[in-house]
């Protein structure tokens, strides 16, 4: 039996590679032959973090498709249309749908596209079969499969980021599963460390101080205190499309300069309002005479060491150098991401990949891998691009818009996927 040719074979199924699927079908309906692989035995985006009243940080226009094509029926509005709630959420007068919401709309998108999905399937290899298609290797089920592709679009999101020396375990989390580890505590727990000064940390703490009313959460960060994020109409301009063009046109220190200036747009930046709404219970607190919510600023950490039902979190306090020993049910490490290297992916492919600074990939503007005159199969990149596209160019408020970009450089590569379209 001969081995399928796709025309497009995409890594992961999260948002980004969700939409691309949408793209390919609304640019050029049935004719594009696409398949994703995703590790997920289903859909899911940060389920770990689907808390209670946390809310998206993106405008809901900003959804799978709406920047590339306002009249898709995949977009936000025709999911609360679908859903019978439009009224009712028009009606709420707010930009920013909760956490929940969102994920059950990109499920409902998913689940238009389950026919194209290999869940439960890994990419374990990536090697060049001809100058014309790559092989790509699947694990699922401990057996391999094999197919080729024209086309590879690799979307598999960024990777959970521990302190040095610090792993996961029993009373060690990491905030992508912080939900998951909580409906496995037994009892109530005494005491709680959050690691962190962005927004994951103080919604983490806010969580944990509303469903434990008896347990003490320590917030431990370097800062003063939390950092509010700029969401101003003017910042909020290194979010739009225009800024991907600018930003990879402009020179490397250029480049240097617009990231520098927009890192509180992004990273280690809270919410205003979560940030008045942590203070104001540590007030209240303070006023009462009994404090849970214990705000450990300007201070690092400085060792953890498990132990049997709980872990010693050691910190230290910077201006004085003076550690305390913090005995708790588990410390939870809301300390970031980072993206994922799609060199290890690629291997072999890789090869024929061009690298600039530092062994990163060359990327072109339409988010291709350059690659030398021996490939005529192409790699995208949905992720790992800051370094040529900027701080919001792997960001859920450009993926309509960048799935539009990759899926027009496909078309315009592949005169077959133009034609049959």
């Amino acid at each position: 039996m001969a081995t399928p040719v796709h025309d497009v074979v995409g890594i992961g199924f999260g948002p980004s590679n969700l939409a691309l699927a949408v793209a390919l079908e609304e640019e050029y309906g049935a004719g594009v032959d696409a398949v994703f692989f995703e590790k997920q035995p289903a859909f899911g985006w940060h389920r770990g973090m689907l808390l209670d009243g946390a809310t998206m940080q993106v405008h809901f226009l900003k959804d799978l498709v709406t920047m590339r094509n306002p009249a898709s029926r995949y977009s936000f509005l025709s999911y609360l249309h679908a859903k019978d709630r439009m009224v009712d959420f028009i009606n709420g007068k707010t930009m920013f749908p909760s956490r929940l919401e969102f994920h059950d709309y990109l499920e409902w998108a998913a689940a238009a596209f389950e026919g194209r999905v290999r869940y439960g399937s890994e990419v374990v290899a990536v090697r060049p079969h001809d100058a014309a298609t790559l092989e790509v290797v699947v694990r699922r089920d401990d057996e391999l499969h094999t197919c080729l592709t024209r086309n590879l679009v690799i979307g598999v999101g960024l990777e959970p980021v521990l302190p040095d020396g610090v792993r996961q375990g029993e009373r060690i989390w990491h905030t992508e599963d912080l939900l998951t580890r909580l409906d496995g505590l037994t009892g109530t727990p005494e005491r709680l460390v959050v690691l962190g000064a962005g927004q994951s940390a103080a919604e983490a703490v806010e969580h944990l101080h509303g469903r434990f009313p008896e347990t003490e959460v320590c917030a431990v960060f370097a800062r003063y205190g939390y950092s509010p994020a700029d969401d101003s109409p003017f910042a909020n301009r290194i979010f739009d499309p225009a800024a991907a063009e600018h930003y990879f046109e402009a020179s490397d220190e250029v480049k240097r300069m617009l990231f520098d200036y927009s890192r509180n747009t992004n990273y280690s930046v809270v919410d205003l309002d979560l940030i008045d709404e942590l203070y104001r219970r540590s007030y209240a607190e303070k006023v009462a005479g009994r404090e849970r919510l214990r705000i450990l600023n300007v201070s690092r950490l400085d060792g953890v060491r498990p132990g049997a039902g709980g872990v010693r979190v050691d910190v230290t306090f910077l201006p004085t150098g003076e550690t305390a020993a913090l005995e708790a049910d588990a410390l939870v490490c809301a300390t970031g991401y980072r993206e994922r290297n799609p060199i290890d992916l690629l291997g072999e492919a890789g090869e024929h990949c061009r690298k600039g600074a530092e062994g990163r990939l060359v990327v072109e503007r339409d988010y291709r891998v350059a690659t030398g005159p021996e490939a005529a199969w192409a790699v995208y990149l949905q992720g790992a691009t800051e370094h040529t596209h900027g701080i919001a160019s792997s960001l859920l408020s450009m993926t309509a818009v960048r799935t539009g970009e990759i899926v027009r450089s496909i078309a315009g590569r592949d005169a077959r996927v133009t034609q049959e379209a």
